[in-house]
């Protein structure tokens, strides 16, 4: 008689472990995606007779979309958005990459240290990091025009015309490389040293080593984090709106996700910002997939 009954409890246990993780995705991820939904088929219409009249909330299936997509403006940030992306995603990248293969280097001293030091800003909220950033771009308290102003070289513009995107860029690169370099260290770890010491054996110099096989046996770890370096490039919202006060080259709607605020706290019109944002979703899905089976069928082609 007690058997059944432990066979039950048994039975019922995953699902009591999965549920609260399910109620969380429910309440904070299917619910919101739902009413973003919805709220884009709706749309604010003058109804009434006369000059006067009520503000009411309809039915106008697509036309939201429609709006959104031919809105040039819209598709100009991203455009900025690209811009910034190439110069961001491959020096932080890059940076990753070669401060993993340092610390991995059998040479390298204090790598407890570095390791931290490298990843501590990444600690730093956007916001905050931006904040800091903006007062060392101002001209007034940056210490590098300070420093060029008493050579006699004038103002460094950090944010004018020529200058805004790699200055954005420099905020991202500082607070990702850190994020970065954890994961393709960790993945350099789980590489076996016999590898590295039948290539010394061969003659192969730490260089070949490096280029020869720790960079293709980590192309997992880079591809996750091009993928979210990607994702974190489509997100951008902190670090231009932190900045804009400080220069006139950044609008209001310079990037997507600060276009869709504008729509909907500026101008009251959420159901537009609901569809630009499920437009963004759908599209940074799309990209994330596709680039993700490109570079998996490459990385992985010579495997298989």
């Amino acid at each position: 008689m007690t058997a059944q009954p432990r066979a039950e409890r048994r039975s019922r246990a995953p699902y009591l472990f999965v549920a609260p993780a399910v109620l969380l995705f429910v309440a904070f991820l299917a619910v919101p995606i739902g009413y973003a939904l919805y709220l884009s088929a709706r749309g604010l219409r003058l109804t009434g007779k006369g000059i006067f009249g009520t503000r009411e909330e309809v039915f106008v299936g697509l036309d939201n979309y429609v709006k959104t997509l031919t809105d040039p403006e819209f598709f100009a940030g991203f455009g900025r958005l690209a811009l910034y992306g190439l110069i961001s995603v491959p020096l932080m990248l890059g940076l990753a990459l070669l401060f993993a293969l340092l610390l991995d280097h059998a040479g390298a001293r204090a790598k407890r240290f570095s390791r931290t030091a490298i990843f501590i800003p990444y600690a730093v909220p956007g916001v905050t990091a931006s904040l800091l950033w903006g007062f060392m771009y101002l001209p007034s308290t940056s210490p590098f025009s300070f420093l060029t102003r008493e050579l006699g070289l004038g103002e460094i513009p950090f944010l004018g015309a020529g200058a805004i995107y790699p200055s954005l860029a420099n905020i991202a690169v500082w607070g990702g490389v850190g994020f970065n370099m954890i994961i393709i260290f960790t993945s350099l770890r789980g590489i076996p040293s016999a590898l590295y010491d039948a290539a010394r054996i061969d003659g192969a110099s730490e260089w070949q080593i490096a280029w020869r096989i720790k960079i293709p046996l980590v192309a997992p770890a880079l591809v996750l984090t091009g993928l979210f370096a990607l994702i974190g490039t489509l997100q951008v919202y902190g670090e231009p709106t932190t900045l804009r006060p400080m220069t006139p080259e950044i609008s209001q709607d310079w990037v997507p996700l600060m276009h869709i605020y504008r729509d909907a706290f500026t101008r009251d019109d959420l159901p537009l910002a609901s569809a630009a944002s499920v437009l963004l979703a759908a599209g940074t899905l799309v990209v994330s997939v596709v680039l993700l089976k490109v570079t998996q069928k490459r990385a992985f082609g010579g495997m298989q």
